[in-house]
Formats: C-alpha cells, structure tokens, sequence
C-alpha cells in the first residue's frame, strides 16, 4: 500500500447516499426489500470495521487508482475532505455483505491503507 493519510469522516451518510443505495439495492432486490434495506440503513448507528475486512465480506474485486471516481475520492482524502459513511447490508443469503453506496470510496481508502478503520451503517 502507498502512504499511510489521515481519513476524516462525516459523523452521517450524506442525505443523496440513501437513494443511491435505494437505487442499486433496488436492482438485487424488489422495491419493498430495497426500501425496508433503507430505512433500516437510515436507522442504524455508525460503526467501524477494517478496509481488509469489508472487502473480504463483500467478495467485490478491487478497482484501481487509475479508475476516475476512485482517483476523485483519493485526491478528497489527500485533501482532508471528510467522507460519508458507507452503507452496507447483509446477505445472508449468499454470505456476502453488499456496499449499497461507497465502493469507490472505500477502494480509495484501500489503496492507502488496508487496515484503515471505515465508518458505516450496516444492517
């Protein structure tokens, strides 16, 4: 990994995170089960858990720096730019946890530090 920065966070979600969780939730799953996955994320408390770890739950492949909206968020963090927490959700379906809004936030902040602690909303 590159240099180790100091990654500052909003204390919530920003509010446009929410339907954009909506809308990618909304293609896994009906609109009833994306809207309770929402109002349930709306609900829940922040918690941290490790960079490594998210992306081990989830299964998604890493994208690389050279990948537009990542480099935008590495130039936020470098930056000092506080971001929005993640939004996740629990599958236990297929054992995964899906990043309903922030995967490439959180590749970004991967790529300074793997074990870089990630504020969330899970449910």
């Amino acid at each position: 990994m590159s240099q180790t920065v100091i990654i500052s966070w909003l204390d919530q979600p920003e509010e446009h995170d929410y339907p954009a969780a909506f809308s990618y939730l909304n293609l896994l799953y009906d609109d009833h089960t994306a809207q309770r996955f929402v109002a349930g994320l709306r609900a829940a408390t922040v918690r941290e858990f490790k960079a490594k770890d998210i992306f081990r739950a989830s299964g998604l492949a890493l994208l690389g720096i050279e990948n537009a909206h990542v480099d935008k968020d590495r130039r936020r963090i470098r930056d000092g730019v506080k971001l929005s927490p993640l939004l996740l959700v629990r599958d236990p379906v297929h054992g995964k946890v899906i990043i309903a809004d922030g995967y490439h936030r959180m590749c970004a902040i991967y790529s300074f530090y793997e074990d870089a602690m990630v504020l969330c909303k899970i449910v």
